[in-house]
Protein backbone atom coordinates (compact mmCIF):
# COMPACT_ATOMS: atom_id res chain seq x y z
CA UNK A 1 0.00 0.00 0.00
CA UNK A 2 1.21 3.64 -0.55
CA UNK A 3 0.56 6.30 1.83
CA UNK A 4 -2.41 7.26 0.64
CA UNK A 5 -3.83 4.04 1.13
CA UNK A 6 -4.04 3.24 -2.47
CA UNK A 7 -3.10 -0.29 -3.98
CA UNK A 8 0.15 0.54 -6.39
CA UNK A 9 0.07 -2.12 -9.07
CA UNK A 10 2.06 -4.87 -8.84
CA UNK A 11 4.18 -5.02 -11.68
CA UNK A 12 4.62 -2.22 -14.25
CA UNK A 13 2.19 -3.03 -17.06
CA UNK A 14 2.83 -5.64 -19.97
CA UNK A 15 3.00 -4.67 -23.17
CA UNK A 16 1.57 -7.35 -25.65
CA UNK A 17 1.01 -7.18 -29.13
CA UNK A 18 -1.81 -9.12 -31.20
CA UNK A 19 -1.62 -8.77 -34.89
CA UNK A 20 -4.69 -9.54 -37.51
CA UNK A 21 -6.33 -8.09 -34.40
CA UNK A 22 -9.62 -7.98 -36.40
CA UNK A 23 -9.89 -11.62 -37.12
CA UNK A 24 -11.73 -14.13 -35.90
CA UNK A 25 -8.80 -15.82 -33.44
CA UNK A 26 -8.13 -12.69 -32.09
CA UNK A 27 -11.66 -12.30 -30.80
CA UNK A 28 -11.27 -14.84 -29.01
CA UNK A 29 -8.11 -14.22 -27.53
CA UNK A 30 -8.23 -11.24 -26.46
CA UNK A 31 -10.49 -11.47 -23.94
CA UNK A 32 -8.78 -14.24 -22.00
CA UNK A 33 -5.65 -12.24 -22.09
CA UNK A 34 -7.71 -8.84 -21.19
CA UNK A 35 -8.62 -10.70 -17.85
CA UNK A 36 -5.22 -12.35 -16.36
CA UNK A 37 -5.79 -16.01 -17.87
CA UNK A 38 -2.21 -15.69 -19.58
CA UNK A 39 -0.11 -13.49 -17.44
CA UNK A 40 -1.24 -13.83 -14.41
CA UNK A 41 -4.03 -11.93 -12.45
CA UNK A 42 -1.86 -9.43 -11.21
CA UNK A 43 0.00 -7.99 -14.28
CA UNK A 44 -1.31 -5.15 -15.57
CA UNK A 45 -1.53 -4.49 -19.35
CA UNK A 46 -1.38 -2.66 -22.44
CA UNK A 47 -2.53 -4.50 -25.42
CA UNK A 48 -1.73 -3.59 -29.34
CA UNK A 49 -3.80 -4.63 -31.95
CA UNK A 50 -2.26 -4.50 -35.50
CA UNK A 51 -4.31 -4.77 -38.59
CA UNK A 52 -4.45 -3.94 -41.93
CA UNK A 53 -5.60 -0.17 -42.77
CA UNK A 54 -9.03 -1.51 -43.96
CA UNK A 55 -10.11 -3.20 -41.12
CA UNK A 56 -9.43 -0.03 -38.51
CA UNK A 57 -13.14 0.64 -38.24
CA UNK A 58 -13.41 -2.83 -37.40
CA UNK A 59 -10.58 -2.79 -34.69
CA UNK A 60 -12.11 0.42 -33.38
CA UNK A 61 -15.65 -1.64 -32.60
CA UNK A 62 -13.16 -4.17 -30.79
CA UNK A 63 -11.54 -1.69 -28.68
CA UNK A 64 -14.92 -0.32 -27.55
CA UNK A 65 -15.89 -4.24 -26.62
CA UNK A 66 -12.79 -4.32 -24.64
CA UNK A 67 -13.02 -0.94 -22.59
CA UNK A 68 -16.74 -2.11 -22.06
CA UNK A 69 -15.99 -6.04 -20.48
CA UNK A 70 -14.37 -2.88 -17.96
CA UNK A 71 -11.51 -5.04 -17.04
CA UNK A 72 -8.94 -4.14 -13.91
CA UNK A 73 -6.11 -5.34 -15.37
CA UNK A 74 -6.51 -3.54 -18.65
CA UNK A 75 -4.37 -0.02 -18.85
CA UNK A 76 -4.77 0.70 -22.15
CA UNK A 77 -5.74 -0.63 -26.06
CA UNK A 78 -3.82 0.96 -28.91
CA UNK A 79 -5.36 -0.25 -32.27
CA UNK A 80 -3.24 0.54 -35.54
CA UNK A 81 -1.98 0.07 -39.12
CA UNK A 82 1.25 0.93 -38.63
CA UNK A 83 4.48 -1.49 -37.60
CA UNK A 84 6.49 1.11 -36.45
CA UNK A 85 3.92 2.06 -33.81
CA UNK A 86 3.03 -1.73 -33.02
CA UNK A 87 6.48 -3.13 -32.49
CA UNK A 88 7.44 -0.10 -30.30
CA UNK A 89 8.67 -1.33 -26.82
CA UNK A 90 6.40 -4.49 -26.68
CA UNK A 91 7.00 -7.42 -24.17
CA UNK A 92 5.14 -10.16 -26.26
CA UNK A 93 4.21 -10.41 -29.57
CA UNK A 94 1.61 -12.93 -31.11
CA UNK A 95 1.52 -12.82 -34.65
CA UNK A 96 -1.84 -14.42 -35.40
CA UNK A 97 -2.38 -12.16 -38.92
CA UNK A 98 -0.94 -13.74 -42.15
CA UNK A 99 -2.28 -14.19 -45.71
CA UNK A 100 -4.82 -16.94 -45.86
CA UNK A 101 -4.75 -19.33 -48.56
CA UNK A 102 -7.26 -18.66 -51.04
CA UNK A 103 -9.02 -21.00 -53.48
CA UNK A 104 -6.78 -22.42 -56.55
CA UNK A 105 -3.56 -20.38 -54.89
CA UNK A 106 -0.64 -22.87 -54.70
CA UNK A 107 1.26 -23.64 -51.60
CA UNK A 108 3.92 -21.26 -53.05
CA UNK A 109 2.35 -19.10 -53.71
CA UNK A 110 1.03 -18.60 -49.96
CA UNK A 111 4.65 -18.60 -49.10
CA UNK A 112 5.65 -16.18 -51.46
CA UNK A 113 2.88 -13.51 -49.79
CA UNK A 114 4.06 -14.40 -46.37
CA UNK A 115 7.55 -14.22 -46.73
CA UNK A 116 6.99 -10.78 -47.66
CA UNK A 117 4.50 -9.90 -44.37
CA UNK A 118 7.05 -12.04 -41.98
CA UNK A 119 10.04 -10.20 -43.37
CA UNK A 120 8.51 -6.91 -42.32
CA UNK A 121 7.31 -7.57 -38.84
CA UNK A 122 10.93 -9.71 -37.80
CA UNK A 123 12.46 -6.50 -39.32
CA UNK A 124 10.11 -4.51 -36.76
CA UNK A 125 10.35 -6.35 -34.35
CA UNK A 126 14.52 -6.51 -34.80
CA UNK A 127 14.24 -2.19 -34.60
CA UNK A 128 11.28 -1.46 -32.58
CA UNK A 129 10.89 -4.08 -29.95
CA UNK A 130 12.76 -5.12 -26.54
CA UNK A 131 15.35 -7.57 -27.32
CA UNK A 132 13.72 -9.77 -24.86
CA UNK A 133 10.24 -9.64 -26.61
CA UNK A 134 8.82 -13.25 -26.79
CA UNK A 135 7.39 -13.75 -29.98
CA UNK A 136 4.64 -16.56 -30.72
CA UNK A 137 3.83 -17.25 -34.53
CA UNK A 138 0.25 -18.52 -34.95
CA UNK A 139 -0.53 -17.41 -38.44
CA UNK A 140 -0.02 -20.10 -41.08
CA UNK A 141 2.09 -21.60 -42.46
CA UNK A 142 3.36 -20.95 -38.79
CA UNK A 143 7.02 -23.02 -38.86
CA UNK A 144 8.36 -21.14 -42.05
CA UNK A 145 6.92 -17.60 -41.05
CA UNK A 146 8.58 -17.99 -38.12
CA UNK A 147 12.04 -18.47 -39.32
CA UNK A 148 11.39 -15.97 -41.91
CA UNK A 149 10.75 -13.76 -38.44
CA UNK A 150 13.53 -14.99 -36.90
CA UNK A 151 15.62 -14.82 -39.54
CA UNK A 152 14.48 -10.85 -40.00
CA UNK A 153 14.90 -10.09 -36.40
CA UNK A 154 19.15 -10.89 -35.84
CA UNK A 155 19.55 -8.77 -33.16
CA UNK A 156 16.61 -10.83 -31.26
CA UNK A 157 17.70 -14.49 -29.56
CA UNK A 158 16.00 -16.96 -31.81
CA UNK A 159 15.09 -18.64 -28.79
CA UNK A 160 12.78 -15.93 -28.22
CA UNK A 161 10.54 -17.35 -31.17
CA UNK A 162 8.43 -20.25 -31.48
CA UNK A 163 5.40 -20.99 -33.27
CA UNK A 164 1.72 -22.88 -32.67
CA UNK A 165 1.55 -26.73 -32.60
CA UNK A 166 0.01 -26.42 -28.98
CA UNK A 167 -3.30 -26.63 -30.39
CA UNK A 168 -2.01 -30.28 -32.20
CA UNK A 169 -1.08 -30.92 -28.70
CA UNK A 170 -4.35 -30.16 -27.25
CA UNK A 171 -6.38 -32.29 -30.00
CA UNK A 172 -4.09 -35.32 -29.94
CA UNK A 173 -4.95 -35.36 -25.41
CA UNK A 174 -8.72 -34.75 -26.12
CA UNK A 175 -8.92 -37.78 -28.82
CA UNK A 176 -7.07 -40.09 -26.47
CA UNK A 177 -8.87 -39.12 -23.17
CA UNK A 178 -12.17 -39.30 -25.16
CA UNK A 179 -11.22 -42.59 -26.50
CA UNK A 180 -9.98 -43.72 -22.81
CA UNK A 181 -13.23 -41.78 -21.40
CA UNK A 182 -11.15 -39.86 -18.89
CA UNK A 183 -10.81 -36.20 -18.65
CA UNK A 184 -8.20 -34.68 -20.57
CA UNK A 185 -6.26 -33.65 -17.80
CA UNK A 186 -5.40 -37.36 -17.29
CA UNK A 187 -3.60 -37.76 -20.44
CA UNK A 188 0.03 -35.75 -20.63
CA UNK A 189 3.07 -35.74 -22.60
CA UNK A 190 1.67 -36.63 -26.15
CA UNK A 191 3.93 -34.81 -28.84
CA UNK A 192 3.49 -32.92 -31.94
CA UNK A 193 6.42 -33.95 -34.07
CA UNK A 194 7.38 -31.31 -37.47
CA UNK A 195 5.58 -28.96 -39.14
CA UNK A 196 1.66 -27.39 -38.52
CA UNK A 197 0.57 -28.76 -41.51
CA UNK A 198 -0.85 -32.27 -42.39
CA UNK A 199 2.51 -34.08 -41.95
CA UNK A 200 2.93 -33.45 -37.96
CA UNK A 201 2.96 -36.34 -36.74
CA UNK A 202 1.25 -36.56 -33.24
CA UNK A 203 3.48 -39.12 -31.09
CA UNK A 204 1.60 -40.75 -28.36
CA UNK A 205 4.42 -43.41 -27.83
CA UNK A 206 5.63 -41.64 -24.37
CA UNK A 207 2.43 -40.54 -23.43
CA UNK A 208 1.23 -41.33 -20.13
CA UNK A 209 -3.09 -41.68 -18.96
CA UNK A 210 -4.36 -41.82 -15.62
CA UNK A 211 -7.18 -44.86 -15.62
CA UNK A 212 -8.92 -45.18 -11.96
CA UNK A 213 -5.50 -43.38 -10.08
CA UNK A 214 -2.89 -45.55 -12.06
CA UNK A 215 -0.71 -44.38 -14.47
CA UNK A 216 -0.49 -46.11 -17.89
CA UNK A 217 1.13 -46.00 -21.17
CA UNK A 218 -1.29 -44.41 -24.02
CA UNK A 219 -1.02 -47.97 -25.70
CA UNK A 220 -1.86 -49.84 -22.61
CA UNK A 221 -4.98 -47.80 -21.92
CA UNK A 222 -6.18 -47.20 -25.38
CA UNK A 223 -5.76 -51.56 -25.92
CA UNK A 224 -6.25 -50.71 -29.87
CA UNK A 225 -2.97 -50.27 -31.67
CA UNK A 226 -4.75 -49.97 -34.81
CA UNK A 227 -6.62 -47.20 -34.51
CA UNK A 228 -3.41 -45.14 -32.50
CA UNK A 229 -1.13 -46.16 -35.42
CA UNK A 230 -3.89 -45.07 -37.88
CA UNK A 231 -7.31 -43.07 -37.29
CA UNK A 232 -5.77 -41.08 -34.31
CA UNK A 233 -2.88 -39.78 -36.05
CA UNK A 234 -5.10 -38.45 -39.57
CA UNK A 235 -7.87 -37.05 -37.15
CA UNK A 236 -5.09 -34.79 -35.64
CA UNK A 237 -3.86 -33.75 -38.93
CA UNK A 238 -6.31 -33.05 -40.39
CA UNK A 239 -9.13 -31.96 -37.35
CA UNK A 240 -8.91 -27.94 -38.55
CA UNK A 241 -9.82 -29.15 -42.36
CA UNK A 242 -12.51 -30.81 -40.70
CA UNK A 243 -13.87 -27.84 -38.45
CA UNK A 244 -13.61 -25.24 -41.51
CA UNK A 245 -15.45 -28.19 -43.42
CA UNK A 246 -18.41 -28.18 -40.28
CA UNK A 247 -18.64 -24.65 -39.29
CA UNK A 248 -17.57 -23.05 -42.47
CA UNK A 249 -14.80 -21.22 -40.35
CA UNK A 250 -11.59 -22.11 -39.27
CA UNK A 251 -10.99 -23.16 -35.15
CA UNK A 252 -10.93 -19.87 -33.68
CA UNK A 253 -11.69 -20.52 -29.93
CA UNK A 254 -9.58 -23.97 -29.77
CA UNK A 255 -6.94 -21.94 -31.64
CA UNK A 256 -6.94 -18.50 -28.58
CA UNK A 257 -7.03 -21.41 -26.08
CA UNK A 258 -3.88 -22.74 -27.64
CA UNK A 259 -2.57 -19.49 -27.52
CA UNK A 260 -3.14 -18.83 -24.22
CA UNK A 261 -1.83 -22.31 -22.82
CA UNK A 262 1.44 -21.69 -24.84
CA UNK A 263 2.46 -17.91 -23.75
CA UNK A 264 1.07 -19.07 -19.89
CA UNK A 265 3.87 -21.91 -20.20
CA UNK A 266 6.26 -19.06 -21.67
CA UNK A 267 5.65 -17.39 -18.45
CA UNK A 268 4.74 -19.83 -15.87
CA UNK A 269 6.73 -22.97 -16.98
CA UNK A 270 5.45 -26.41 -17.53
CA UNK A 271 4.23 -28.46 -14.49
CA UNK A 272 7.14 -30.90 -12.96
CA UNK A 273 6.88 -34.11 -14.94
CA UNK A 274 5.17 -32.83 -17.98
CA UNK A 275 6.01 -31.52 -21.57
CA UNK A 276 4.54 -29.80 -24.44
CA UNK A 277 4.52 -29.36 -27.53
CA UNK A 278 5.74 -26.22 -29.40
CA UNK A 279 7.66 -25.31 -33.29
CA UNK A 280 11.04 -24.00 -31.68
CA UNK A 281 14.56 -23.50 -33.85
CA UNK A 282 16.38 -27.47 -34.47
CA UNK A 283 19.73 -26.58 -34.02
CA UNK A 284 21.17 -29.08 -31.78
CA UNK A 285 18.53 -31.34 -31.37
CA UNK A 286 19.19 -35.46 -30.29
CA UNK A 287 16.52 -36.44 -32.87
CA UNK A 288 18.33 -36.08 -36.26
CA UNK A 289 16.15 -33.39 -37.70
CA UNK A 290 18.32 -31.06 -39.95
CA UNK A 291 19.20 -27.83 -38.11
CA UNK A 292 17.78 -24.05 -39.36
CA UNK A 293 14.31 -25.05 -39.13
CA UNK A 294 11.17 -24.11 -36.64
CA UNK A 295 10.02 -27.75 -35.95
CA UNK A 296 7.80 -28.88 -33.10
CA UNK A 297 9.42 -30.65 -30.36
CA UNK A 298 8.88 -32.21 -26.67
CA UNK A 299 9.94 -29.22 -24.37
CA UNK A 300 9.63 -28.07 -21.00
CA UNK A 301 9.88 -24.57 -19.84
CA UNK A 302 11.06 -23.10 -16.78
CA UNK A 303 12.41 -18.97 -16.01
CA UNK A 304 10.84 -18.15 -19.51
CA UNK A 305 13.23 -20.42 -21.20
CA UNK A 306 12.18 -23.78 -23.65
CA UNK A 307 14.22 -26.47 -23.57
CA UNK A 308 14.15 -29.69 -26.32
CA UNK A 309 13.34 -33.00 -24.34
CA UNK A 310 16.30 -35.15 -25.36
CA UNK A 311 16.67 -38.83 -25.61
CA UNK A 312 13.56 -40.23 -25.89
CA UNK A 313 13.86 -43.71 -27.79
CA UNK A 314 12.25 -42.87 -31.26
CA UNK A 315 10.79 -46.40 -32.96
CA UNK A 316 11.28 -47.49 -36.34
CA UNK A 317 7.52 -45.97 -36.92
CA UNK A 318 7.95 -42.83 -35.74
CA UNK A 319 11.39 -42.33 -37.55
CA UNK A 320 9.62 -42.13 -40.49
CA UNK A 321 7.25 -39.85 -39.70
CA UNK A 322 9.97 -37.57 -38.26
CA UNK A 323 11.88 -37.16 -41.19
CA UNK A 324 8.73 -37.01 -43.33
CA UNK A 325 7.17 -33.90 -41.70
CA UNK A 326 11.74 -32.69 -41.51
CA UNK A 327 11.31 -33.02 -45.88
CA UNK A 328 8.13 -31.08 -46.24
CA UNK A 329 9.46 -28.49 -43.83
CA UNK A 330 12.89 -28.09 -45.68
CA UNK A 331 11.35 -27.68 -48.57
CA UNK A 332 9.19 -25.11 -47.80
CA UNK A 333 12.44 -23.18 -46.09
CA UNK A 334 14.53 -23.48 -48.95
CA UNK A 335 11.45 -21.94 -51.31
CA UNK A 336 10.68 -18.85 -48.89
CA UNK A 337 14.26 -18.58 -48.57
CA UNK A 338 14.28 -18.22 -52.35
CA UNK A 339 11.87 -15.31 -51.93
CA UNK A 340 13.10 -13.41 -48.91
CA UNK A 341 15.73 -11.53 -51.63
CA UNK A 342 13.06 -10.72 -53.85
CA UNK A 343 10.66 -8.90 -51.47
Amino acid sequence: MSAGGETEDLAEPLKVLVTGAAGQIAYSLLYSIAKGDVFGKDQALVLVLLDITPMLSVLEGVVMELQDCALPLLREVIPTDKEEVAFKDIDVAVLVGSMPRKEGMERKDLLKANVKIFKSQGAALDKYAKKTVKVLVVGNPANTNCLIACKSAPSIPKENFSCLTRLDHNRARSQVAIRVGVPSDDVKNVIIWGNHSSTQYPDVCHAKVKVQGKELGAYEAVKDDAWLKAEFITTVQQRGAAVIKARKLSSAMSAAKAICDHMRDIWFGTPEGEFISMGVISDGNSYDVPEGLIYSFPAVIKNKEWKIVEGLPINDFSREKLDATAKELVEERDTALEFIGSV
